[in-house]
């Protein structure tokens, strides 16, 4: 498949879903910016796919990853990172979305399960309370936060200025 094609609209998203579920397969909904895919983002990802049968990453629009990362941030923009994620074989699709949680995505898409990475608990999940409302089961996956962007930025900067 042309990883493009793997790059949905929320209502394409919603209706290829709502088919994929009737036929038995359980939907796993994640979620970042990725700016800059890392080892980290894969770990995560492999991780939530593990969880079901089709995964989505819903990837930050360029507002909302500007909002939660700070000025300077994203260095790619919404496009090439949903290229990058889509173009990873254990992804099946990907949405981009401009709000500040996936709240309304867990409404719009009902997913089995929401993965979040393991810089969260089951506690700590900003989307906890939505996920229960909707009876969609939340899962910590991936390996141990040992790794950010942030600090291959500042790798990187570091290298630059020496």
């Amino acid at each position: 498949m042309d990883t493009s094609q793997k790059i949905l609209s929320r209502e394409n998203a919603r209706r290829t879903l709502d088919l994929r579920r009737r036929s038995g397969e359980r939907i796993v909904l994640a979620n970042g910016c990725f700016d800059v895919l890392h080892a980290g983002h894969v770990r995560y990802l492999k991780g939530a796919r593990a969880e079901g049968h089709v995964l989505v990453v819903a990837v930050n629009s360029d507002t909302s990853a500007r909002k939660l990362k700070g000025t300077g941030r994203p260095i790619l923009d919404e496009a090439g990172r949903a290229a990058l994620v889509a173009a990873l074989s254990c992804v099946d699709y990907v949405v981009v979305f401009s709000e500040s949680n996936v709240e309304s995505l867990l409404r719009t898409l009902r997913p089995a399960v929401h993965a979040k990475g393991t810089d969260y608990t089951l506690e700590s999940v900003p989307e906890r309370e939505t996920s229960t409302q909707l009876g969609i089961r939340v899962a910590i996956v991936g390996d141990p936060k040992n790794h950010s962007s942030r600090d291959l930025f500042a790798s990187i900067r570091e290298c630059a200025d020496g």
